[in-house]
């Protein structure tokens, strides 16, 4: 069978089984299999495909099928243009965590300084800021050791050195009474904002991803709290903190900074056009 009516039948099966995006979700999972990009399928689709990268193109298909997340099938995804190591261990770097990226490299005033990034996951956050800002000391942590360990491993595969990695629950490893507090110029976070009963839990690829990384008390707000009221305890003077959150939380989140004391409190819109990241500066 030829590359094209391969993806077109597995186009037409992800359909059926609810994918919004099955041509496209068939091409990258092609592509994986015979370790080309999607451009060669679009030129070579007339070629026939061996029998043995049919079948395991067809159990990659099957599991999509059932719901799992194409970036977990393929251990990739690509992010700001990164190409990044993905696991069930930590959330899929999604687009619209660019926007919080691209908020923070905008309030860069200096050719060095220090970022941290909350809850680090794949570390996309982290390394595409340190990819951006070579001269920048980047820090990002996580609580759980199987991302940390993503982390690094993405750093090192990326060769960016200017961003180290550790375990810690929020500031905690910073949390050193007889020394003065860490200070950073940026702290960033994509942390837990969903409540526990949102229905969009049990939709899409989040069914897969680890709910310790999604839902948070306080309908989704408890751990934005956390981080508005403790974050100035390590900011540097005129340093911001920039978080993202879900779409129907901006003004809440807004509210809270402001109550904390942060100037120039605003949102920014996201690339569906939803207020996604809230920031302020201490």
């Amino acid at each position: 069978m030829t590359f094209d009516a391969l993806l077109q039948a597995a186009a037409i099966r992800l359909k059926a089984a609810g994918s919004t995006s099955p041509r496209l979700d068939a091409e990258v999972l092609l592509g994986h299999v015979i370790a080309r990009d999607r451009t060669w399928l679009y030129t070579w689709g007339d070629r026939d495909c061996p029998s043995w990268e049919h079948a395991r193109f067809d159990a990659l298909v099957a599991a999509r099928a059932q719901g799992q997340p194409v970036a977990y099938l393929t251990g990739e995804r690509e992010f700001w243009g990164l190409r990044l190591a993905t696991s069930p261990d930590t959330l899929i770097p999604r687009p619209d965590t660019e926007t919080l990226v691209e908020a923070a490299l905008n309030r860069v005033t200096s050719k060095t300084g220090r970022l941290l990034d909350l809850g680090t996951g794949t570390g996309a956050i982290a390394l595409t800021f340190a990819s951006e800002q070579p001269e920048w000391q980047v820090v990002g942590v996580d609580l759980r050791p199987e991302a940390v360990a993503l982390a690094q491993t993405n750093a090192a595969h990326l060769n960016i050195a200017n961003a180290q990695f550790m375990q810690s629950d929020w500031f905690s490893v910073f949390e050193q009474a007889s020394a003065p507090a860490e200070r950073f110029d940026l702290i960033v976070s994509n942390p837990p904002y969903i409540a526990a009963d949102d229905p969009h839990l049990r939709l899409g690829d989040v069914r897969f991803e680890p709910m310790s990384a999604l839902v948070a008390d306080a309908d989704g707000l408890a751990d934005l709290a956390h981080l508005i009221v403790t974050a100035p305890q390590y900011l540097a003077p005129s340093g911001w903190l920039l978080l993202e959150h879900g779409y129907r939380q901006a003004a809440e989140v807004r509210a809270a900074l402001s109550q904390a004391g942060y100037q120039n409190v605003e949102s920014v819109r996201d690339l569906g056009g939803h207020e996604r990241i809230t920031l302020g500066k201490i």
